[in-house]
């Protein structure tokens, strides 16, 4: 099941336990990785199992230049610290910490590393876990295009640094560049259209209700023919991650509208109601 809804129900510091929690592309190790936000997220929210969608650590960016300051170590603590606490994390490597596909099916303390796996949700769906980079044809037969689209999309966030420090100032929300760009440039709708439908044809392929993945950092919740596509989205733009509820329930919370690391300069009566939207 989907939601599509928003909901106005809990307040800010209230922990919000789900049965299952998704994230990818956290992308630490880069300057442009929202690891404040991704720290102020992951105090208010809570799993049973949380999933590690790929790109979670940045190793082509960390190869070419050292970057890892406290708050990305403080990530990795607190997710150490869920799982110590109870909750099973299933990391499920990306093209950018690819160096850890080698580890496929081993335990590093109580993480497990899986090239992909199943998630059975509680209303008796099915779905197939894995990044999608596997189905992104630059990735796999261009990786010269691949590096070079890394460069300008990094040129991209830090430039998007720059507009927001102003924006910030003048008391307006985080805006991403990259992703406005992506959203209005033809050729960039149609690759999110394929990806979106062959990996939606990939969980057919396998026999389960649906797919949940990473990559393209744009989150959403589509239905193609029966199979559902839900994409968790990034921690570098959007700001997004995938829960499921008690019943099954699958909802994409949009923690850019309401982080208040990411929106610190707004007075009180500009902060927003606390709600998730899908």
């Amino acid at each position: 099941m989907i939601d599509n809804r928003s909901s106005d129900s809990e307040e800010p510091g209230q922990s919000n336990r789900y049965r299952s929690l998704f994230i990818s592309d956290l992308h630490l190790g880069t300057k442009g990785a929202q690891a404040e936000a991704l720290l102020e997220f992951l105090r208010e929210h809570d799993a049973e199992t949380i999933y590690l969608v790929g790109d979670i650590v940045d190793g082509w960016r960390l190869r070419s230049s050292w970057y890892w300051p406290q708050a990305h170590n403080d990530v990795i603590q607190k997710l150490l610290r869920k799982a110590r606490k109870g909750a099973r994390i299933v990391y499920v490597p990306g093209n950018h910490d690819e160096f850890l596909r080698e580890f496929c099916g081993l335990h590093f303390g109580d993480i497990e590393i899986a090239e992909t796996t199943m998630h059975d949700a509680a209303d008796g769906r099915r779905y197939l876990v894995m990044h999608g980079d596997t189905f992104d044809l630059v990735v796999r037969h261009a990786r010269w295009l691949a590096f070079l689209g890394d460069w300008a999309y990094v040129a991209a966030l830090a430039l998007s640094t720059r507009i927001n420090i102003v924006r910030r100032r003048l008391g307006f929300t985080y805006w991403s560049l990259s992703a406005w760009a992506k959203a209005r440039v033809k050729n960039a709708v149609s690759f999110i259209g394929r990806f979106e439908e062959t990996l939606a044809a990939e969980a057919k392929r396998h026999g389960v209700d649906g797919v949940i993945c990473g990559h393209i950092h744009s989150a959403a919740m589509r239905d193609f023919g029966g199979s559902t596509y839900i994409n968790t989205g990034d921690w570098v733009e959007s700001c997004t991650a995938v829960v499921e509820h008690r019943d099954g329930r699958m909802e994409i919370i949009r923690w850019q509208e309401f982080s208040r690391v990411l929106n610190a300069s707004r007075t009180p009566s500009m902060a927003l109601p606390w709600r998730r939207a899908a």
